[in-house]
């Protein structure tokens, strides 16, 4: 399915947020991420399923000083 993904389409063939999530590479452990502009908590993403045309937001913590 075609979604985009923080602004870029992306072809994926997962069904859930925590599947894409891990599909797509990202540590899922400190991650703020939403779907169609609505904050989906950690304990949430793999019973949120995913459809053509969503948009999901992933933000992961940046370290700096």
């Amino acid at each position: 399915m075609r979604l985009d993904l923080n602004g870029t389409p992306t072809e994926i063939t997962a069904t859930t947020l925590a599947e894409a999530l891990t599909d797509l590479g990202y540590q899922t452990g400190a991650l703020a991420t939403a779907l169609n502009g609505r904050f989906v908590p950690a304990a949430e993403r793999a019973a949120t399923p995913l459809r053509e045309g969503d948009r999901i937001e992933v933000l992961a913590p940046m370290q700096g000083g």
